[in-house]
């Protein structure tokens, strides 16, 4: 048995995983939590789906524009076309002010961040997307 923090969101409800031979075998409620005393909600109480469910999908698969047919590619392959793509959409829409000068921000491009980052991360992000991308679209489900 291992213990751990739901994965799901920001309140940190702990979770007991029991695990034999390297296998996932049961999540449940930490009675010992603090935070959730042995209570899940329905999305911590169904994450042993997400790695145990018959449909997740576990390679990175791509479709190509005006295709109907999903191809299977590498993670360094998926990586290195987001970052092309992010790359190029941000040196295109690069808002120019009338002097013609560029500004250091796109509205292209946007960050959508998950509950489940501490401060720290969340911190990171901003700054990354922000400050070294620029974009100006950063937000986090949390405000929601």
């Amino acid at each position: 048995v291992a213990r751990s923090i739901c994965p799901y969101c920001g309140v940190g409800c702990g979770q007991l995983i029991f695990h034999k031979d390297g296998k996932l075998v049961s999540i449940e409620g930490d009675p010992e939590s603090p935070i959730s005393q042995g209570n899940l909600c329905p999305k911590g109480a169904a994450s042993y789906q997400l790695l145990t469910h018959s449909r997740r999908e576990t390679k990175m698969k791509y479709r190509a524009p005006r295709s109907k047919e999903w191809t299977e590619i590498s993670l360094q392959c998926a990586m290195d076309m987001v970052a092309d793509r992010v790359w190029e959409s941000r040196k295109r829409t690069f808002v120019r002010q009338e002097n013609g000068s560029t500004i250091n921000h796109t509205r292209a491009i946007c960050h959508l961040g998950g509950a489940t980052l501490d401060n720290e991360e969340n911190y990171l992000i901003k700054k990354l997307f922000t400050g070294g991308l620029g974009m100006v679209c950063v937000s986090n489900q949390a405000r929601i």
